[in-house]
């Protein structure tokens, strides 16, 4: 039996496809339903759907054996005890710092706003800057606005909602894609099976 762990909302949205073309399918009933443990047309594969940095946390500790979630989760998380082996190239944005226009970053200690905290903090030391970040989950855009923050962290797809607010892009952290993790003790023990969905995946990309 292998269990999949998959992130909820748009990158399940474009995983379901990938999924279905390499041979597993999940019916819009169980999609709908209020199980928590999801029946696909194989009786060997189960399918979990999680809030999305939930899926490294279940793949780590083994509840899942592989599971598909975004880079910017991963970065967050540390990935400790997940083997990161493919790069689904779905769900494709960037993880910026964005600002206002003209705004100055090169303050001694600098307040940055993010959900992304780790990979905040490891951006800004790594250029030798002092930052104080304020912990959001949502509403990102407002931060500079109303001088809660002088920049933020966040993904940025379009840059519309940037746009909308008049803010700017200013600096790359990281391209983020969806990437398809496995635990390290599974692809062990469940070597060959892992690695035959592995194949089937990558075939269809």
């Amino acid at each position: 039996m292998l269990t999949i762990a998959l992130s909820k909302g748009r990158i399940l949205d474009q995983t379901l496809p990938l999924l279905e073309n390499a041979g597993l399918s999940i019916s819009k009933k169980e999609l709908e339903s209020r199980k928590l443990i999801l029946d696909t047309n194989l009786k060997d594969i189960k399918v979990i759907v999680l809030r999305a940095s939930d899926v490294p946390v279940f793949v780590q500790h083994g509840a899942a054996d592989f599971g598909i979630a975004g880079k910017d989760v991963l970065l967050e998380h540390g990935a400790d005890g997940v083997f990161e082996l493919l790069d689904l190239g779905i769900s494709k944005c960037r993880l910026m710092v964005a600002s206002k226009k003209n705004q100055d970053l090169n303050k001694s200690t600098l307040k940055v706003a993010t959900k992304y905290v780790k990979s905040a903090k490891k951006y800004f030391f790594s250029k030798g800057q002092q930052v104080e970040v304020i912990k959001l989950s949502g509403a990102m855009e407002l931060a500079p606005i109303v001088g809660l923050a002088d920049c933020i962290v966040d993904l940025v797809d379009t840059g519309n909602t940037l746009k909308a607010n008049n803010l700017v892009s200013l600096e790359l952290i990281h391209d983020i894609s969806s990437r398809l993790i496995v635990n390290s003790a599974a692809f062990n023990t469940k070597h060959s099976q892992i690695n035959d969905w592995i194949k089937r995946i990558e075939k269809n990309l």
